[in-house]
């Protein structure tokens, strides 16, 4: 009998070798980030996985996409919103880890015309006529109602007195990155994104920057869900560094906490 234990025992041993946890180049995480995140988020994932041999997955799209998608159950570590509000709606279904929340990074919306127009500098103050400027065109954005960068817009035309006569005029798109193609491509005269978005895009120009006491402060705040992996605290952490501040920087976006290391 004691034979036959000490095979069983010895079985044990080998299955359990067989079946070790995986190692760092076998692990994922999946990353559900605002739109306007992907080319800085791109470089700083890759730099994650070249430090830990950790692979980063991201699903990029409008916050508020991404919110829901979580709030149904698609499998996401973190989540990444370019506005407080989805973040909140996300702690409020109880599909975020509340204490991992930090508010990671700032923006500014800017006004960008396609590469080749004849609109150039123009000062958004209050009562500048956004209509007239905009002629015959359209103006995109996002989703005035749910995504964070047409929301941010809304709120700075209502507060400079030039959302009601252009109102009518506004191509309203699913991200921010979506706005940005449509002025890109000529399908829309003006647009208003992020600067970070206008910065990576050739194909536009900015022509004037919004007051940031027009709209509420642009804030991207980053947690773990409540289903994120072990590696995830890891991954947040890298989120903070002195490596990946440099990067966002890089792509004009505003670091608001103090660099870990």
């Amino acid at each position: 009998m004691s034979r036959l234990a000490g095979i069983a025992a010895a079985f044990v041993i080998v299955l359990g070798a067989a079946h070790s946890p995986a190692s760092a180049q076998d692990k994922t995480i999946t990353v559900f980030a605002a739109a306007s995140m992907k080319n800085a988020l791109d470089d700083i994932d890759a730099a994650y996985t070249a430090k830990t041999g950790v692979k980063v997955t991201v699903s990029y799209a409008a916050s508020s996409a991404l919110a829901k998608q979580i709030e149904q159950g698609a499998p996401a570590d973190v989540f990444i919103s370019a506005d407080t509000d989805w973040m909140d709606y996300a702690i409020g279904k109880k599909n975020i880890n509340e204490p991992s929340r930090v508010n990671l990074l700032g923006n500014s919306i800017v006004l960008i015309v396609p590469k080749d127009s004849r609109i150039n500098n123009v000062n958004i103050g209050q009562g500048f006529d956004l209509a007239k400027l905009a002629g015959d065109g359209k103006i995109a954005t996002g989703d005035v109602k749910s995504v964070p960068a047409g929301k941010y817009a809304k709120a700075a035309l209502e507060k400079l007195g030039a959302w009601q006569a252009a109102e009518p005029k506004f191509a309203m798109a699913e991200s921010v990155r979506a706005a940005l193609t449509l002025v890109a491509r000529g399908e829309a005269v003006l647009g208003i994104v992020y600067s970070t978005d206008a910065k990576v895009e050739p194909g536009v120009k900015i022509v004037g920057t919004f007051p940031a006491d027009s709209h509420p402060a642009i804030i991207y705040p980053v947690a773990a869900t409540t289903t994120a992996k072990p590696e995830t605290t890891d991954y947040l952490a890298f989120l903070r560094s002195t490596a990946a501040k440099t990067i966002l920087e890089k792509y004009g976006f505003k670091f608001l906490v103090s660099p870990t290391t």
